[in-house]
């Protein structure tokens, strides 16, 4: 029997790079798509600007599955992502993941809520996933300051964070893809700990031998490091304002989702460090 043909909007990112191998690996078609000039489309790899809605009809045709995230740079998420749920409801889709953010549910009409809502009202099967800040992000967006200072550099207080690593939702995903056990349902996806910035330098000390401290900055600071590196504002202003969120205690909260959906714990802070630790060498 034919397996079903699984679009994965994002596909050369953190989650959509890691769910694509593991849908391939069981046997699936994937449809990747890429923001990035394609020389020519095919059935496995289409360009699509979610910006400006280029390219999402035919990265549909012939789709059976899909799963959407929005992408980094764009603070109106709904703008990005509303597209893709309209083409998957007048397509009629087997299944929809969507991913967003830990706390998009929080309030009814912040960007992320208001497309989660219209995906539950799509009568689409769907399943929502909302991860917490990704420990990717110490080898991604803030490892200047660990490699050129040997310095976490964030305004993030002493708070603790149950920061998840990106190939656990990339798992998730692939398993809510490939059944239908946890139909309609929406999940937060945590690590199994939550730790303070201080313990996660702790943790890359110890992988690299190098040593790694955690330094509290200004949230002003920040914004004038993320604006120089090339960020819209708008999308700046987003990142301070959940940055604040985490100051404040709210992403330490800690679920057991991942376990239950893949069966596996998830990755632990010093597995993690010690997995990406060339990245800080």
């Amino acid at each position: 029997m034919k397996k079903d043909l699984v679009l994965v909007v994002g596909a050369s990112g953190m989650v959509g790079s890691e769910l694509s191998r593991l849908l391939k690996e069981q046997g699936y078609s994937v449809r990747a798509t890429t923001s990035k000039p394609v020389k020519e489309d095919s059935s496995s790899l289409v360009h699509v600007d979610l910006a400006t809605g280029e390219g999402i009809t035919k990265a549909f045709e012939g789709v059976d599955k899909a799963f959407f995230l929005s992408p980094p740079g764009y603070a109106d998420q709904y703008a990005m992502l509303s597209p893709l749920v309209q083409e998957a409801k007048r397509r009629g889709l087997k299944k929809v993941v969507l991913m967003t953010a830990m706390g998009a549910n929080a309030s009814e009409d912040t960007p992320f809520r208001r497309v989660e809502i219209e995906l539950e009202k799509s009568g689409l099967a769907y399943n929502i996933i909302r991860p917490n800040w990704f420990l990717q992000n110490f080898n991604t967006f803030w490892i200047q300051g660990i490699r050129e200072q040997g310095k976490i550099l964030l305004p993030a207080g002493n708070a603790k964070v149950s920061f998840i690593d990106a190939r656990d939702i990339s798992a998730v995903a692939a398993k809510l893809l490939t059944s239908d056990e946890f139909n309609n349902k929406d999940f937060d996806l945590t690590g199994s700990d939550s730790v303070d910035h201080a313990q996660v330098a702790a943790a890359i000390s110890q992988a690299t031998g190098k040593t790694i401290t955690y330094q509290e900055i200004k949230p002003e600071e920040l914004k004038a490091g993320l604006l120089a590196a090339g960020l819209p504002k708008d999308y700046t202003d987003f990142l301070l304002l959940i940055m604040g969120f985490l100051r404040e205690g709210y992403s330490a909260r800690t679920t057991d989702n991942v376990k239950m959906i893949t069966g596996k714990a998830p990755h632990t802070l010093a597995a993690y460090a010690q997995d990406y630790k060339a990245s800080w060498l």
